[in-house]
C-alpha cells in the first residue's frame, strides 16, 4: 500500500475513532439517541484496531465473494470437530460447566504406568490428566491441534468456561447482574477438576484468560496445587497490570477508549439483540479485527483464521460485557509462588497485542526454573498460529511431569513416535 493511501486510511481511522468515542459516550449515559450509535462504535473500533492493509483488503473484495469464501471455509474446515466423552460440573452458583475427556489409548498405558510408578511411587498410580483452560471469547476447541496431537497419549480434559461454548450462562451474571471475576473462574476450574479428575496428578494448561483461571485456582486452592499439580503451562497470559496494555494503539486513543469502554459494553450488553444484528451486518470488518489481534503471520491458513472468527463471533455481546471488568482487576502475581518447584512452561508470541510477551517474561522472572519460550512471528492465538511448536514444548513439559514417557514425541496432527499411532 502506498504512503498516500496509508495516510488516507489513517485520517479516516482518526475521524472514526473520534466519532466512535462521541457515540460511545452517548451510549454510556443511556442516550441511544441515534440509531447509528452502534454502527459508529463498530466502525471506530475497526478503525482503531484493524491495520490499514486489512481495511483496504476488505474494501476491495466483493461482499458476495467474501460470503461464498466464508461458507466454503466453514464447510471444509476440519478444525474444532474433535469430541470426547462429555461431562458436566456445577459451579458454586449452580452454573453448568461442560467438559470432555479424552482417555489414554490402552496400548500406551503399560509404558505410562511404569513411568508413573517411578515418578510418583505408587504401585498402581492414577494417570496424569492434562486440564486445558481456554481464553476470553473462545472455547475448548481453541486447543484443537494440541488435542489432536495428544489423543490417546495422555488423559486430557477440555472444558468451556462459563457462558462460553457448551457451558451454561453464568447464573450469577443472569440472576444477579454481577460481572464475572477471575476468582470465580478459579472456583469453576476447581469444580471441573473435582468432577472430571477426582484423583491423580494434574497438569494445568491455560491460554490467556485460561492462564489467569489457573492462577486463580492456585490462589484459592493452594493445597490442591501442592498435593496434585505436577506441571503448569501458561500460554499468552498475564499475572496482572492488564490496564497498561495499549493493544498496539496510540496512547491517546487507548486512554479515550478506556474511559468509555466499560459503560459502552454495559449498554451494548443491555441491547444484545440489536448489537448482534449489527455484528452480523459488519462481519467482514470484525473479521479484520479478529485477524489482527489473533495472528501475526501472513501465512496463517485461511481456514484456521476462519475457525478463530467462528469461535469469537459465537460469544454474545452481553457475555463480552460481563467479563471485561475482570481483566483490569486481575492481579495474581503472588499466586505464582504456588508453582515454584514445579515444571512450568511460559510461552507467548512476541507480537501478541492482547497480552504482550513482556507479561510472560514477568511471569518467568518470578519462576526462574520455568522454561520461557517467545515465538517471534506469533500473535495472541499462538497455539493455532504455530501449533507444532506449541505442541512440541507442551509435550516436553508433559514428559518432565511424568504424563508421557520421555521417549514419546507428538506432532500437530495427532501421531506419536515410539508409543502410539495416529490419533
Amino acid at each position: 500500500m502506498s504512503e498516500s493511501s496509508a495516510e488516507v486510511v489513517a485520517d479516516v481511522a482518526a475521524a472514526a475513532v473520534a466519532s466512535a468515542t462521541e457515540a460511545a459516550t452517548e451510549v454510556a449515559v443511556g442516550g441511544w439517541r441515534r440509531a447509528t450509535g452502534v454502527a459508529g462504535v463498530a466502525i471506530g473500533v475497526v478503525a482503531a484496531g484493524a491495520a490499514a492493509g486489512v481495511a483496504i483488503e476488505r474494501l476491495t473484495v466483493g461482499r458476495g465473494i467474501r460470503q461464498k469464501a466464508r461458507l466454503a471455509l466453514d464447510s471444509a474446515g476440519p478444525y474444532g470437530g474433535l469430541r470426547g466423552t462429555p461431562g458436566r460440573a456445577y459451579a458454586d452458583d449452580g452454573t453448568e460447566l461442560y467438559y470432555e475427556v479424552d482417555d489414554v489409548d490402552p496400548e500406551t498405558e503399560s509404558a505410562l504406568t511404569r513411568r508413573r510408578r517411578r515418578l510418583f511411587g505408587r504401585k498402581a498410580p492414577a494417570p496424569v490428566t492434562v486440564v486445558f483452560s481456554h481464553g476470553y471469547c473462545l472455547n475448548q476447541d481453541s486447543w484443537h491441534f494440541q488435542r489432536a496431537a495428544l489423543r490417546g497419549v495422555v488423559r486430557t480434559v477440555h472444558w468451556d468456561q462459563r457462558s462460553h461454548g457448551r457451558s451454561g450462562r453464568g447464573v450469577s451474571q443472569v440472576r444477579d447482574g454481577r460481572p464475572v471475576t477471575i476468582e470465580e473462574l478459579g472456583r469453576d476450574l476447581k469444580a471441573v477438576i473435582d468432577a472430571a479428575v477426582p484423583e491423580g496428578p494434574v497438569v494445568l494448561v491455560g491460554h490467556s484468560m485460561g492462564g489467569m483461571t489457573v492462577m486463580a485456582l492456585a490462589d484459592g486452592f493452594p493445597d490442591l496445587v501442592r498435593e496434585r499439580v505436577v506441571g503448569v503451562a501458561l500460554v499468552g497470559t498475564s499475572s496482572g497490570r492488564l490496564g497498561e496494555v495499549n493493544f498496539g494503539l496510540p496512547v491517546a486513543g487507548v486512554n479515550a477508549v478506556r474511559r468509555v469502554l466499560p459503560g459502552v459494553l454495559k449498554a451494548l450488553g443491555q441491547r444484545a439483540e440489536l448489537v448482534e444484528k449489527g455484528r452480523r451486518a459488519t462481519a467482514d470488518l470484525f473479521a479484520g479485527i479478529i485477524k489482527r489481534y489473533s495472528f501475526a503471520s501472513r501465512e496463517v491458513d485461511p481456514a484456521v483464521a476462519r475457525f478463530a472468527e467462528r469461535m469469537i463471533e459465537s460469544t454474545p455481546i452481553d457475555v463480552v460485557a460481563e467479563y471485561y471488568p475482570a481483566f483490569n482487576d486481575h492481579d495474581k502475581t503472588a499466586a505464582l509462588a504456588h508453582f515454584a518447584g514445579l515444571p512450568v512452561l511460559v510461552l507467548a508470541g512476541v507480537r501478541d497485542l492482547v497480552t504482550p510477551s513482556e507479561h510472560s517474561e514477568a511471569i518467568a522472572d518470578l519462576l526462574p526454573d520455568a522454561e520461557l519460550v517467545l515465538v517471534p512471528d506469533a500473535g495472541h492465538l499462538v497455539m493455532l498460529e504455530h501449533p507444532e511448536l506449541v505442541t512440541d514444548r507442551l509435550a516436553d513439559l508433559l514428559a518432565r511431569a511424568g504424563a508421557v514417557p520421555a521417549a514419546a514425541t507428538v506432532d500437530g496432527y495427532g501421531s506419536t513416535s515410539s508409543t502410539a499411532g495416529p490419533g
